[in-house]
């Protein structure tokens, strides 16, 4: 993948080119930016230019032998590094998965890549054996290339971990780059951060959307640019809107917004059993999208017009709840919703959560003052 081939993004491309041409290349590089907006594609793209053994100005030639593996993702001096699930599991045993994955949608976010790997209700992370796994390969020798390349997906995953590759970072062997693609700063250790030259990837505009949606011919003109303007900036939801009539994510939403109104406890007892099921990462993205939906929604109650990033059957729900859902309940239902995300990142058992939940969110939502919220059993 050459560095043309990652839609927008100009200034970031510019400054990598900067780099290269001029020597400048930092022994570990942070590429930090909003999910779908392609930072995955540029570390790809920049690691192929590096490597490349006929460099353009611009870009990789694309036709050396350097590129024609890089493209394939099997340069025996570009190595990978990301989140898997499993005891002591490391990157190289899903590399087969990756590098379809890669070459499939290189705008992939966390839980598209943990559900093709069968993680199930499990979350993903970086660990020890892999940590390990990367301080040996990277003490190697180069293979065939100038420079030996780590391209390492979302170190958040890594936690404390992270902490073993802190001298190799600071003190790598001679021609050893490491490029980190993150999108969390908060969730980063701070001896790392310190560690690298952070380059900030700023969301995709609607036009980089639109035209990428257009060259992969998954809309036509009128479709691309409705669903540019819902995406946010990021590629990778605009894909799956463009390929699904309606996102799962709002119906079940909805669906659960109108169960909590009505407030049936046996509704929701169903409810809750078959949310509970749909894994872990799932809930998580769950949460982010009702969080994109109160958002959103605010915006509409405040403007009062249609021009807002959500679709058709989410903005006519919007505008009925207008008349439902006032300004004070919102801050309500928004931070019941990031309590929820707080809580499923520390394990907290689905069933009694997303209960309390729905019961917190009935009387948020019948102008009740909600109650202090109990523990929630892990």
């Amino acid at each position: 993948m050459t560095l043309a081939q990652t839609y927008g993004q100009a200034e970031v491309k510019d400054l990598l080119r900067r780099l290269l041409a001029q020597e400048r290349l930092p022994h570990a590089l942070l590429l930090l930016g909003p999910a779908g907006s392609g930072k995955l594609s540029l570390a790809l793209g920049f690691a192929q230019f590096i490597l490349c053994e006929n460099k353009a100005a611009l870009d990789a030639c694309g036709q050396c032998n350097a590129c024609l593996k890089a493209r394939k993702h099997i340069h025996p001096d570009i190595h990978f590094s990301f989140p898997t699930v499993g005891t002591n599991v490391k990157s190289d045993a899903f590399l087969p998965q990756w590098r379809t994955a890669i070459e499939d949608n290189p705008y992939m976010e966390i839980n598209d890549w943990l559900q093709l790997i069968g993680a199930d209700n499990k979350q993903g992370n970086i660990n020890k054996e892999e940590c390990l796994n990367i301080i040996r390969k990277l003490s190697l020798k180069t293979f065939e290339g100038s420079h030996k390349i780590l391209v390492m997906w979302l170190p958040e995953h890594l936690g404390k971990e992270g902490n073993r590759l802190l001298k190799l970072i600071e003190e790598p062997p001679p021609q050893t780059i490491f490029i980190l693609v993150a999108e969390n700063q908060e969730l980063i250790l701070n001896t790392i951060l310190s560690r690298c030259q952070v380059v900030k990837v700023r969301p995709l505009q609607d036009e980089e959307v639109e035209e990428a949606l257009l060259d992969k011919q998954l809309a036509d003109k009128e479709s691309a640019q409705a669903i540019s303007h819902l995406a946010d900036g990021n590629l990778n939801q605009a894909q799956k809107m463009a390929s699904e009539k309606e996102s799962d994510n709002a119906s079940l939403f909805l669906e659960w917004m109108r169960k909590s109104y009505i407030g049936n406890g046996v509704e929701l007892v169903k409810w809750v059993d078959k949310f509970s099921k749909i894994g872990r990462e799932n809930q998580k993205h769950f949460i982010r999208y009702a969080l994109h939906f109160m958002r959103e929604y605010m915006l509409l109650k405040m403007s009062n017009q249609a021009d807002v990033r959500l679709r058709s059957v989410e903005l006519k729900t919007a505008q009925n709840l207008t008349k439902v859902i006032a300004f004070d309940q919102i801050e309500d239902i928004v931070q019941l919703l990031n309590d929820c995300a707080y809580y499923i990142e520390r394990n907290a058992n689905p069933k009694v959560l997303f209960l309390d939940t729905s019961i917190q969110l009935n009387k948020i939502l019948k102008r009740k003052k909600p109650e202090v919220r109990t523990q929630v059993v892990q």
